[in-house]
């Protein structure tokens, strides 16, 4: 019975972090929406969307391949296991032995690798520069983060996610430089891969500065759907690891009860309603930057993660 217990709690997280990514995206456009004196879509509108790309037909190019069919379910599968991985309302569950955070970067390599693939198989200008430019971040991204990792494996002794978010609760940790700009890399990296301002706009078209958009204007329908909810998945993704790393505070831990795990659920949501609402604050206070800019943003992530490393690397030397 404990056994079966165990396989509910699991199943209900990885429900949870399905159903609650496009309701983060909702949240996330309704603040901004407020922010900007607009009324704005309802924070349920991309349950309709979703609703609505379902029940379309999919149209495809001619010179579409197998790969441009099968790179959504792809995409999808991955980032939704990497967002399952992450603790969020308890820790120590059954899978949480494989909640890594480098199997997660490498999760999150995958699906970037078969989206520029996908925007690349049709032909089309637009698919070939979001293609080359999402490569171009991803080569400044993920060293960045391989830095916060290392700077976390170091002060932690592990990459498992649910022993990193105990250890961030005990005394030990205290105030440390290396944590305030291996998080200050997460941030910026988190922007970057989510196609967020300043590094993208996510509710323009403009062919000149998309990025995530240029990879996807050639599907449609059911695979549109799954590209559109793999996307929030990611956003939710990244929210849950800064909460689960750098605030872990009122996760529950395996076994505890129904009670607890109802809590920390609830505490889950109001750090996601947090996290989205700052995100929603900084995308109106701040300007879109030149795509030839990117390179100096996220390169600022990647010295920032490896002083990270260093600086904690010598102070455990000394």
């Amino acid at each position: 019975m404990a056994l079966i217990a165990d396989y509910l709690v699991q199943g209900c997280q990885m429900l949870l972090i399905l159903l609650l990514a496009p309701l983060l995206t909702g949240w996330v456009r309704a603040v901004k929406a407020r922010l900007l004196r607009r009324r704005g879509p309802s924070v349920l509108q991309p349950y309709r969307d979703l609703s609505k790309l379902l029940r379309k037909e999919v149209v495809l190019a001619d010179s579409a391949s197998w790969l441009f069919r099968v790179a959504p379910y792809l995409i999808f599968a991955a980032l939704w296991v990497a967002a399952a991985l992450v603790p969020t309302f308890a820790s120590g569950l059954l899978f949480s032995w494989t909640a890594d955070l480098i199997a997660i970067v490498a999760l999150l390599g995958t699906a970037r690798f078969f989206l520029a693939l996908a925007g690349l198989d049709v032909g089309t200008s637009f698919g070939g520069i979001g293609s080359s430019r999402e490569m171009m971040i991803a080569s400044l991204a993920e060293p960045a983060m391989l830095m916060m990792v290392f700077t976390l494996s170091l002060l932690a002794g592990t990459t498992e996610l649910s022993s990193v978010a105990r250890f961030m609760l005990t005394a030990e940790v205290g105030l440390r430089v290396s944590l305030a700009l291996a998080l200050l890399a997460l941030v910026m990296v988190a922007i970057a891969e989510n196609a967020r301002i300043p590094v993208d706009n996510p509710a323009t078209h403009l062919e000149l500065t998309m990025v995530h958009e240029a990879m996807v204007l050639e599907y449609s329908g059911r695979h549109l759907a799954l590209i559109e909810l793999s996307a929030s998945l990611k956003l939710l993704l990244y929210l849950s690891l800064l909460g689960c790393i750098f605030a872990p505070w009122g996760m529950a831990t395996a076994g505890a009860g129904p009670v607890a795990y109802l809590g920390g659920a609830a505490i889950y949501v109001a750090k996601l309603a947090l996290g989205g609402l700052l995100l929603a604050l900084f995308e109106t206070s701040i300007a879109k930057m030149r795509v030839f800019r990117v390179d100096q943003f996220l390169g600022a992530a990647l010295m920032l993660g490896l002083l990270g490393a260093l600086l904690l690397f010598v102070s455990r030397s000394l």
